[in-house]
């Protein structure tokens, strides 16, 4: 489609930016917001302030636009005072949020497709999912119950779902009680596993109701074996089975039984690692319920080490996105904080599957985008673009299909220059010994211009 004159000038100099607000229309219009708001509220109501209006006044503050929720409501016209906008905050239920980042996930679904088409699948067959918990850090003490609290306030924590191929976050089970356990949460997560589904989740999740769940789901799953639960009684012999690249593989056949006395038969997979983990264990047990000829004993060792990758989307999260906004001490308004972060998450992640999509010299020099660098260069124009560029102008690309949206985003970035947008991996840092120094040492102070003058330090430094 032909683009105005204006807005083709972004396309040009800041191709990221006007992707950031074609995707961004995509995953979360107004009118699809108050819908969604009508259709999963319980008792919250509307009056002055929109649904809409308060995630799009938070997505500004998660994308890093404003700095905070305070400052994103002076700078647009909200139509009600910013106490109304933080009581409105404060009473969003975690449902609402939840929602949303289902819903927006599956509006941008088909979008991503196409943009991914060619890459190799995790597993053949299956479509992978990757199940974690991730706790908010502890807020400022804003709040008057908590003011003379000298400890940590956690303001609560999400189980999140990842959909690794297509580099989404597809589901989010919020939780405002911080010390509540992860896995009660994941009932309302497992509703929505399907047979042709691959779950793969750490210890935390090893339970005999979440594998039975799973199970009678029809899904399969890689979950790590924790020490005590669900306690499986060994069938088979165990058998060394092969090697991958972090130590010898060995399979062995279990069986969990649950409360009802129902039996299920699983394999149990051991990673022998060369070097033991960061806590020192050098043994890997995995149980999983996917049959040999679909996924060997060394492909289920791989799959699981692969589970990572959710870990860097946390960090994409933090380091990217504003995540975290520790002014807002309320956890509901801390969840929502970090659902709208989770749906900017997805957005760059379209963005991302775009640029890798469209130049060939990305993919023949095996560039990886850096969320951090996309997320900056939205920074330093979506501003004035969306000053300059009319709201007519939008409108008539909101128009278009997932398959059409997904053409015009390769389009726009041919325009892009992935080696600015890369990522720049370093090595793991070399461990070194500080000692210990008397607090008079620890405090003295040298002038580093002396020091380079010289070459060294001395009394007169």
């Amino acid at each position: 489609m032909a683009f105005d004159a204006v807005l083709e000038r972004f396309v040009k100099n800041s191709p990221v930016s006007v992707m950031a607000r074609l995707v961004l229309q995509r995953a979360v219009s107004a009118e699809w917001m108050d819908a969604l708001f009508e259709a999963h509220r319980q008792r919250q109501y509307m009056r002055e302030l929109l649904f809409s209006t308060v995630v799009e006044l938070m997505s500004v503050v998660a994308m890093g636009l404003r700095p905070s929720l305070h400052a994103a409501a002076k700078a647009s016209e909200v139509g009600a005072s910013v106490a109304a906008l933080y009581e409105k905050v404060n009473r969003m239920e975690p449902g609402l949020v939840r929602a949303l980042v289902r819903g927006s996930a599956q509006r941008l679904e088909p979008v991503v497709q196409p943009l991914r088409t060619g890459e190799k699948l995790w597993a053949e067959g299956y479509r992978v999912r990757i199940m974690d918990g991730n706790h908010l850090p502890a807020s400022q003490k804003r709040l008057k119950p908590l003011r003379e609290f000298r400890g940590a306030a956690l303001p609560g924590h999400s189980l999140v779902v990842y959909a690794p191929e297509q580099g989404l976050v597809v589901d989010r089970g919020p939780c405002e009680d911080a010390h509540a356990q992860e896995r009660t949460l994941v009932t309302a997560v497992l509703e929505h596993a399907q047979q042709g589904d691959l779950w793969i989740a750490d210890r935390n999740f090893s339970t005999t109701r979440i594998v039975f769940g799973l199970e009678d789901r029809r899904a399969a799953f890689i979950i790590r074996e924790h020490g005590r639960t669900p306690s499986p009684t060994e069938v088979g012999k165990r058998k060394k089975v092969g090697r991958v690249e972090t130590g010898v593989v060995f399979e062995q056949t279990v069986q969990v039984e649950d409360d009802s006395g129902r039996r299920l038969t699983l394999r149990r997979v051991e990673l022998q690692l060369d070097e033991p983990t960061e806590e020192g264990e050098p043994l890997i047990r995995l149980l999983t319920n996917a049959p040999e000829e679909k996924l060997s004993a060394e492909q289920v060792a791989r799959l699981y080490r692969k589970r990572w990758s959710i870990e860097g989307m946390f960090q994409s999260l933090e380091s990217a996105l504003h995540s975290e906004v520790r002014t807002l001490g309320h956890p509901r308004a801390a969840l929502l904080a970090f659902g709208t972060a989770v749906v900017a998450y997805n957005i760059l992640a379209v963005i991302q599957a775009a640029v890798e999509a469209a130049p060939p010299e990305a993919k023949a020099e095996g560039i990886e985008l850096s969320p951090f660098f996309v997320s900056t260069e939205v920074q330093a124009a979506y501003g004035g673009m969306m000053i300059a560029v009319g709201d007519d102008v939008w409108a008539a690309c909101d128009e278009q299909s997932p398959l059409q949206l997904s053409q015009t985003l390769v389009r726009i970035a041919q325009h892009a220059q992935p080696k600015r947008l890369r990522k720049h991996p370093q090595g793991p840092k070399k461990k070194t010994k500080k000692g210990y120094v008397s607090g008079r040492a620890a405090r003295k102070h040298v002038s580093t211009a002396r020091v380079l003058a010289s070459g060294r330090i001395d009394s007169t430094s």
